[in-house]
């Protein structure tokens, strides 16, 4: 509405100014052009040749026998009426009050129009439409109505405990008697917390398609400002508009923008992010009350918060919403695939096994990726083999078959891939292989996939050792099959990745008696972050700590070379059927392993794929890998990689 304004607003100033233009520059040149002088006047007067005269101060206006119209200006002293009475020629006058009166008008509208011009710009400049250069203080949360692409909670799947928490404040804006007349007050706020993309601002969306009330979003961001008190001003004016259309709710999407914890970080932290957060504490919860106004907030990062945000009475509910288990994410994959068309085959509860620890936006990203690589080779509906497809491309990269290797660096990656998938499988309680390949994905030139059967809450001590052997079974592959002189630096994600597993299980998880149940890791850091630099402990623990994560990355190798001694021949056949097929399925695995053949169809795929949740990653990268997504299992550190 405010665009076509402008836009209206320019064409009539063009159409103006375009209009006085032609009208002066008519005038201009009719009088160039019609102008004769005084004494050419007099001699067409005294000839007879004059048929009409008007009288217009000096100008005489008068019309010659040719029928055409003439213009002359008279002097002073001249006395023109006299000689055109003498002459008997008709003469008329115009009243000089009217045309001065014209004549001024003509003169100022300029002015107006370059003062019209100045107070356009100033309302702009000023905040009109509350994007001006001197509408820093206004608010620039806006009012959303979404005529077209409603989002409502049916489009919402996978997380229904958040999804009812916020049903119930919809329920409450719509009949508010339910709930006050056994006392209950509507929630001043909601917090959604959860990890990225698991459907926070879509939630929001929900409300705000469900609600029947004004919807007002803004970003955490947009209070932020390099001038001191502009965020605060921001702030006043966003709650003003919200109590004009009260009741309403206010969306703030990463509320931790602007609401760190005060006096946190070096220098004593930002006056005016402290400011702007001073003021949202005091409008959601001060001596005004704000009824009818209900702020709904989003962050990932629920630790940095101010504790004063957190408190009831101001956000009164902390909404977890987590990534999906099984169940949501084969509701989440129904949601998304309602616009494709699927296959006789495809069954949505196995591609919901086969991704742990995917988010809502993974899964939306799996289903239009097999729709992309359907449409590619020209299918008419998404079948499965483009969902698993999609899949090993979201979690290991894409392949690069154009990159050429070497035979010897061929031969090197197969035994490297088939010491982990031999390790894996002869280690306790590790995950079945779901698939091997030394076709280089993403960074990797090659990698080995590991799926749990289910989802995992929590990780035991014995299946972190496994990981860690599983890890090692690559660099022991190549020493055992290469010599250790011709052992390559493709370990060195592995490496990476078991280092910073056996640090998590000695210095936070409690794993080693000797250290006992201490948390040693640095508390601004999490399980995964860099360990070596933490100051909550002595430099004699530290030293100890360093001596337990070597001792269970040594244990690991040890176990690693006693299982790839053992199963020699397995570990043979492996590597040799990967040279052959470059990728195999958890099933051929294994039937390469017995020594049976591969029954594969024309495209080369067996159809027979293990599936089953969770990924683990193992490979043999010139660089570290693309990690695929980690469990959601509380406290469990990143695949192995």
């Amino acid at each position: 509405m405010g665009n076509a304004r402008n836009i209206a607003f320019w064409v009539v100033l063009f159409l103006l100014i375009l209009a006085l233009f032609n009208l002066f520059n008519g005038n201009q040149s009719t009088l160039q052009s019609n102008t004769r002088s005084y004494s050419d006047f007099v001699s067409a007067v005294e000839a007879g040749q004059v048929s009409q005269v008007t009288l217009d101060g000096e100008q005489v206006r008068y019309r010659g026998s040719d029928g055409r119209d003439y213009v002359t200006i008279k002097p002073q002293d001249a006395e023109v009426t006299q000689l055109l009475i003498d002459e008997n020629i008709p003469v008329s006058a115009r009243s000089q009050e009217q045309s001065g009166f014209t004549t001024f008008l003509l003169s100022l509208l300029p002015f107006l129009l370059l003062i019209g011009v100045w107070i356009y710009f100033m309302n702009r400049m000023q905040g009109g439409g509350r994007g001006g250069a001197m509408g820093f203080g206004k608010s620039r949360a806006k009012l959303l109505t979404e005529k077209h692409g409603r989002v409502t909670f049916d489009d919402v799947a996978g997380i229904d405990e958040a999804k009812e928490e916020l049903e119930e404040i919809v329920e409450f804006l719509r009949n508010p008697q339910k709930f006050s007349r056994l006392g209950g007050k509507i929630p001043k706020g909601a917090l959604l917390v959860g990890p990225p993309g698991t459907g926070k601002t879509l939630l929001a969306r929900a409300i705000a398609g469900e609600a029947g009330v004004p919807f007002f979003t803004i970003s955490g961001s947009d209070f932020v400002e390099m001038f001191v008190g502009v965020g605060a001003s921001r702030v006043r004016d966003m709650f003003e508009q919200a109590k004009k259309n009260a009741p309403c709710i206010v969306f703030i999407d990463e509320i931790d923008a602007v609401g760190r914890s005060r006096g946190v970080g070096y220098g004593g932290g930002n006056d005016e992010r402290e400011q702007t957060l001073n003021q949202l504490l005091v409008e959601m919860d001060g001596f005004e009350a704000n009824e009818g106004i209900i702020i709904v907030a989003a962050t990932n990062r629920p630790d940095v918060l101010d504790p004063a945000l957190l408190r009831p009475g101001r956000f009164d509910r902390q909404v977890q919403v987590p990534n999906p288990d099984i169940k949501g994410r084969e509701k989440i994959l129904g949601v998304h695939a309602r616009k494709v068309p699927l296959g006789p085959d495809v069954d949505l509860r196995i591609i919901a096994r086969g991704t742990p620890g995917f988010s809502g936006a993974d899964l939306a990203n799996l289903v239009n990726e097999a729709a992309l690589m359907a449409a590619r080779v020209g299918r008419r509906f998404v079948t499965m083999i483009d969902f698993e497809s999609a899949k090993d491309k979201v979690m290991m990269g894409a392949e690069r078959r154009s990159m050429v290797m070497s035979e010897e660096e061929k031969m090197l990656t197969a035994y490297h891939e088939a010491g982990h998938a031999i390790v894996g499988l002869n280690v306790p309680q590790h995950d079945p292989i779901h698939k091997a390949t030394i076709i280089p994905r993403g960074r990797a030139l090659g990698l080995v996939l590991s799926l749990p059967e289910r989802d995992q809450l929590s990780v035991t001590f014995t299946k972190y050792r496994s990981k860690i052997a599983m890890a090692m079974g690559g660099k022991v592959a190549e020493e055992l099959k290469f010599g250790r002189e011709n052992v390559t630096s493709g370990a060195t994600s592995d490496i990476q990745q078991v280092s910073k597993i056996a640090r998590a299980m000695v210095t936070q998880f409690g794993y080693d008696p000797d250290l006992g149940h201490v948390d040693y890791a640095n508390e601004q850091q999490s399980y995964l972050g860099n360990y070596g630099g933490g100051t909550n402990h002595s430099p004699e623990t530290q030293k100890i700590i360093d001596q337990k994560v070597k001792q269970l990355i040594d244990e690991g190798y040890e176990t690693a070379k006693r299982i790839l001694t053992e199963h020699e021949e397995e570990w043979e056949r492996l590597a040799q059927g990967l040279l052959e097929y470059e990728t195999l399925t958890g099933s051929e695995i294994t039937k390469v392993i017995n020594g049976e053949p591969l029954n594969r169809g024309d495209d080369g795929d067996d159809t027979s794929t293990n599936q089953g949740p969770g990924a683990s990653v193992t490979s043999i990268p010139k660089t570290k890998p693309r990690k695929p997504k980690a469990d959601d299992s509380g406290p469990e550190p990143e695949p192995v990689t």
